[in-house]
């Protein structure tokens, strides 16, 4: 152990070493057990003599602080009572001023960690059945190269995962783009950080839907933008209600978060059109559309803007597992440019052992096999809960219509608060998400939103039958009162 000590001129060295280790030890910063250095150790590491810190030991020695163990060396005496509790309130204590966004800044997540035993959890894929053998191995490969790797990186990210991406994006999502268009981040949300950063000035307006996904919201308004909410209806983001002086919007067109909803091909055609006219930037957010169930998906964004105007975003975090935190922006050559430096900044780079890694696991296959065993999985996932909407709660709730994606969500009949069922939900072992509390207007639409990631077969029909119990003794309550 390398003691840091800091001794302030020759004088009486020994009462400097005898007090700060004494106050280390009191301070729970040395801890019961832990071994000291020799005295001839530390001697060297002051550049004093062996004996001054001979004399520092015995005086704590004397003290009962610290102990020798025959043949083993000096350690900090078990019987040193435990280190007193810090006051939080005396370290709060600062005049240093943290902006008022940060202050007011959301602390919650969206996707908190849940203690229900029936936890139909949003955003969480199915990691269990993630291939993991799979991915070891290639990780086992790549950590060399990645380990020699120094700091002069490309931020846009490796070569081989740019190229990786633009093939499998092409086939998949018909984005039009090379791997010169990619620009790897640490997770959509890196994303969208670095796009604030690049688009947007202190008080500039940014359009998002409403309802909508909260984390864009929080990261924009966290950097001084203002976040306006626009409504949607069944074709997608109203554009007529999007406010003037917008300088970005942010859509989720192929499965809008939270309804499930996917935007027409004439209002991403118009959405388009008025955008390049006024010269906004739009940030198309695909974040989950691999797993569609039904239909055929319509064109991204992207691929049908000709004006430059388009970012799109997406995420692997929902495909694979949320730990990998990785992510992508294909955006017009000029963006790109200021994206990257921008990347380079604040981050540098991201994982290169997880690039390389995942780099091989596309290029092998993997990640097309993956998602095609995930899709029929979340297929009769999705098929199950549905089916148990329509047979046991329908009373109460009525789903919205959606093809993709890894959750659903209904409407409650008029007069259901979705905050009070979740609450009552909870109690009985049973995690849902309130659709109403993804609203900033208090007038919101109440309702319930289900994931079914990471809810097997079992789960979803016992957390359905135990969410009917608690509708049906609200609805028996609501009877007997009227």
């Amino acid at each position: 152990m390398e003691l840091q000590l800091t001794l302030k001129g020759q004088e009486n060295l020994i009462r400097q070493i005898y007090h700060q280790l004494r106050q280390a030890v009191l301070e729970g910063r040395l801890a019961a057990g832990d071994r000291l250095p020799s005295t001839r150790e530390l001697a060297s590491q002051l550049n004093v003599a062996r004996k001054t810190v001979t004399l520092a030991y015995d005086l704590l020695f004397s003290e009962g602080i610290i102990a020798g163990r025959p043949g083993s060396g000096t350690f900090v005496s078990d019987h040193v009572p435990p280190a007193p509790q810090k006051d939080s309130r005396r370290r709060s204590i600062s005049s240093i001023q943290v902006r008022p966004a940060w202050r007011n800044a959301a602390s919650q997540t969206l996707f908190p960690a849940d203690p229900t035993r029936y936890s139909f959890r949003l955003g969480v894929p199915d990691i269990s059945s993630f291939p993991f053998a799979v991915w070891r191995n290639l990780l086992s490969a790549g950590s060399k190269a990645a380990a020699m790797s120094g700091y002069d990186v490309d931020p846009n990210g490796l070569p081989e995962l740019r190229q990786a991406i633009a093939k499998y994006i092409a086939f998949t999502r018909a984005v039009r783009c090379e791997a010169s268009d990619i620009l790897i981040t640490n997770g959509a949300q890196e994303a969208f950080d670095l796009i604030g950063r690049v688009l947007l000035g202190p008080a500039d307006t940014v359009a998002v839907e409403e309802p909508g996904y909260p984390p864009v919201r929080w990261v924009l308004e966290s950097q001084g933008a203002r976040v306006s909410g626009v409504p949607i209806d069944e074709q997608g983001i109203l554009i007529d209600r999007i406010p003037k002086g917008t300088k970005a919007i942010y859509v989720t067109p192929s499965h809008q978060f939270p309804t499930g909803g996917v935007m027409s091909l004439s209002r991403r055609l118009a959405l388009i059109e008025w955008a390049a006219s006024r010269g906004i930037a739009i940030i198309e957010d695909d974040y989950d559309s691999e797993f569609r169930f039904e239909g055929r998906s319509l064109e991204s964004l992207q691929n049908l803007d000709r004006h430059g105007v388009v970012l799109y975003v997406g995420t692997f975090s929902k495909i694979l597992f949320p730990a990998i935190r990785l992510g992508f922006v294909v955006a017009p050559k000029p963006l790109l440019a200021a994206l990257s430096i921008a990347k380079r900044i604040t981050d540098g780079y991201s994982s290169l052992l997880k690039q390389a890694t995942l780099a091989k696991f596309i290029q092998q296959g993997h990640l097309g096999r993956h998602v095609r065993r995930m899709r029929r999985l979340y297929s009769n996932r999705r098929a199950l809960l549905l089916a148990g909407i329509k047979k046991t709660l329908s009373p109460w709730l009525v789903p919205i219509s959606s093809a993709a994606g890894l959750h659903v969500s209904a409407y409650t009949v008029p007069g259901l608060d979705d905050q009070a069922l979740t609450c009552l939900a909870k109690r009985s072992d049973v995690g849902v998400f309130p659709l109403s509390s993804l609203y900033k207007n208090p007038n919101g639409r109440h309702g319930l939103i289900l994931g079914y990631g990471a809810t097997n077969s079992q789960d979803i029909e016992e957390g359905l039958r135990r969410l009917g119990s608690i509708l049906e003794k609200i609805g028996a309550t609501h009877r007997s009162r009227g």
